[in-house]
């Protein structure tokens, strides 16, 4: 009984997503090094995700996004690897948080939107000054204000006052657009709207790049638009992706950066190489 145990233990453990990943690096030759040098991700998480280590990993996160771009390398079902890490994560977390997992942060699909966020604080407003309303009136009816005793004279009062409020002010339109980096090892390419290059390297989390302001026609080629926050002239603005994808060719001057929608500003190019292996 002991020995079919040990048995059905080492095939259920044979079966986890870091052995089949391994076993697919094997059977194509490659060294864990140099799927570190093409994928750009650091020796120790492909180790950890090999040996099913995942909590050494910064985030669930990392281990779904690292995960993913390992299978891509070794032209494995993304999808699928993707469904057993998921479920691999849960395994190692307390039944309370099992739930709440399901939930990842990054996923753009799954957060509430902007307009029922907007929708929600409205709501709480108005169900607020209800309150606020009900209570005056049934409660205090005479502490409200007393009623007017010239209208005409009040309105004339006002009208000074009305006149000299201060314009409201008006949204920024522009100014430096900085990107800074929140992980460790994002590639990037700046390049203007006749491809010189204007910066390209590897960044470190924390770094930054500004776009100079006579550039014309700047543009962006990464890997991971998710891991560059952007602001334009001190204001943050939404990133160009929140999914592990490259984009190429995306504009990034403030105009293109303000005008521009919540959802992703471009989609992959078919058939892209990735960045990090060119």
């Amino acid at each position: 009984m002991e020995q079919d145990d040990i048995v059905e233990d080492t095939a259920a453990h044979a079966d986890r997503v870091g052995d089949r990943l391994r076993k697919a690096r094997e059977a194509k030759g490659l060294e864990l090094e140099q799927v570190a040098a093409e994928t750009r991700i650091p020796h120790r998480h492909l180790q950890a995700i090999e040996d099913g280590d995942f909590a050494s990993l910064p985030s669930r996160t990392y281990a779904v996004g690292f995960s993913r771009t390992y299978a891509r390398t070794l032209e494995l079902d993304e999808r699928e690897i993707l469904d057993q890490v998921r479920a691999e994560l849960a395994e190692g977390q307390p039944a309370t948080a099992a739930s709440s997992a399901k939930f990842e942060p990054g996923d753009p699909a799954r957060v509430p939107g902007r307009g029922l966020a907007w929708f929600a604080v409205f709501a709480a407003v108005l169900l607020l000054g209800g309150i606020y309303a009900f209570y005056s009136s049934y409660f205090a009816p005479g502490l409200g204000p007393a009623p007017l005793q010239d209208p005409a004279t009040q309105v004339a009062a006002n009208e000074p006052a009305q006149q000299a409020r201060p314009a409201e002010a008006v949204q920024p339109t522009g100014g430096p657009v900085v990107f800074t980096s929140e992980m460790d090892g994002t590639w990037v390419k700046f390049y203007d709207a006749a491809g010189e290059r204007l910066y390209e390297a590897q960044m470190a989390k924390g770094d930054s790049y500004t776009i100079p302001a006579d550039a014309e026609g700047a543009q962006i080629w990464t890997g991971r638009p998710y891991a560059l926050a952007i602001t334009v002239g001190g204001k943050s603005v939404p990133k160009l992706s929140e999914e592990d994808e490259v984009i190429r060719d995306v504009p990034v001057t403030a105009e293109a950066l303000l005008s521009r929608d919540t959802e992703p500003a471009s989609a992959p190019e078919a058939n892209e190489a990735d960045p990090a292996t060119t």
